[in-house]
């Protein structure tokens, strides 16, 4: 008798997953897709060749096959609590950014002179309010229509070294758009953004913003399910910055560093444990020949930055042990980014879920939504781990964690 998801019974995980994707007209890859990986990790999982232990990651399955119960994927028994949170994260600030973006003049230039050091300087102030304000999506998002525009208009207005100066700050803008609409941007309008910042880059021939537009494209191309073609972009731009560390601008360096912890992260979440650390060591041993104090602009690479990222790579290889004992060495005050420090508790709470700890892990949660409302409310990661509180906490903690799953807008999705 043939299976259908209305008959999944005696089925694995797997199979109930190819099943019920299958019936749906869904191809491996677009499945994958939807979930942040490649259609390679689905095909071991239905195939049974690697065990499927993430509740997130059974949450994205579930919502991405618009399941409201996730035990029709687990065949465990069926869930009494509320279903899966379904539907798309939006933000107010996209329609006039979609707008800016999508609609640019080709003809237009400003109506008086163009300052290029001026406009850097916009964009320089800009980012550090990202890094600072608990509600950076919302506060860039307002600046980013005017910025964008004004950018675009500097590069058709003048020429030379100043028109150097205004594509590098151009291609500093898309990277900042790119930040301040993630998880919420169509994915066409990802594409865009990443390729414009590496487009100006490239215009400008400038090696470190080649670098950090690339830094920005391997967000893109990571989180669109392509990790090894963002592997790919990032260690080009590390080549490019390579041959010249030894003389380099603090800056030059603090974008290799930022490189080399991309691609750990991107080796982490595909279970690369020896590459993910490699790149870690090379991301540390940069960090080492920096002042102490150093922290890149919008990055933020630098010491403080390089252990965050030790506990996000452990935690992504599911070494919650190891990934909870270097928290508990770290000062969250020394990383000077807001959006920062609220994703170091957000990967703490993510490692503190993996050993079952779900009081501890509630705990952390609300400090990290205290820091960065946003940064929780807008980033996947921080979201699976609240609904999963929301659904399994312990009795006593269900109040708090139904009051942090509304907070960030996990409730008003089903």
């Amino acid at each position: 008798m043939a299976h259908t998801p209305d008959n999944l019974e005696g089925l694995s995980t797997g199979e109930r997953i190819q099943v019920l994707r299958e019936s749906r007209g869904m191809s491996r890859p677009v499945l994958a897709g939807l979930c942040g990986r490649g259609p390679d990790w689905l095909k071991k999982i239905e195939r049974g060749d690697r065990e499927l232990r993430s509740h997130t990651q059974l949450m994205r399955l579930a919502a991405a096959l618009q399941l409201n119960d996730i035990s029709l994927i687990t065949g465990g028994m069926p869930e009494s609590v509320q279903p899966i949170p379904l539907g798309r994260l939006t933000h107010p600030a996209m329609p006039a950014i979609w707008d800016a973006v999508m609609r640019r003049s080709l003809s237009s230039a400003p109506a008086g002179p163009v300052d290029a050091a001026a406009l850097q300087a916009r964009v320089d102030q800009t980012w550090r309010l990202w890094h600072t304000s608990g509600r950076n999506r919302t506060e860039v998002g307002a600046l980013l229509p005017a910025l964008i525009r004004d950018a675009e208009a500097a590069t058709r207005a003048v020429d030379g070294p100043a028109r150097r100066a205004a594509l590098v700050a151009l291609a500093d803008v898309y990277r900042l758009v790119a930040q301040a609409t993630a998880y919420v941007a169509p994915g066409e309008l990802a594409w865009v953004v990443a390729d414009r910042a590496l487009t100006a880059a490239q215009a400008a021939d400038d090696p470190p913003a080649i670098a950090a537009a690339a830094w920005a494209m391997g967000n893109i191309v990571r989180e669109t399910a392509y990790p090894d073609e963002a592997l790919r972009v990032v260690n080009e731009a590390a080549d490019i910055l390579r041959p010249h560390l030894a003389d380099a601008p603090e800056d030059w360096r603090g974008l290799y560093g930022a490189l080399q912890l991309h691609a750990a992260v991107t080796c982490a979440r595909e279970g690369r444990e020896g590459d993910a650390w490699r790149h870690w060591d090379a991301g540390d041993q940069t960090a080492k020949s920096l002042p102490t104090s150093y922290v890149h602009a919008s990055t933020v690479f630098g010491r403080a930055n390089v252990d965050f990222h030790a506990v996000s790579v452990a935690t992504d290889l599911r070494a919650a042990g190891r990934a909870l004992s270097i928290a508990d060495d770290l000062d969250p005050d020394s990383m000077p980014s807001t959006e920062r420090r609220a994703r170091l508790w957000v990967e703490v709470a993510r490692g503190h879920l993996q050993r079952g700890d779900r009081t501890a892990a509630l705990h952390v949660m609300k400090l990290a939504h205290q820091i960065g409302a946003e940064t929780v409310a807008f980033t996947p990661s921080a979201r699976g781990v609240a609904a999963d509180l929301w659904r399994r906490a312990p009795r006593a903690l269900r109040p708090e964690a139904a009051a942090l799953a509304e907070a960030i807008g996990i409730t008003a999705d089903v």
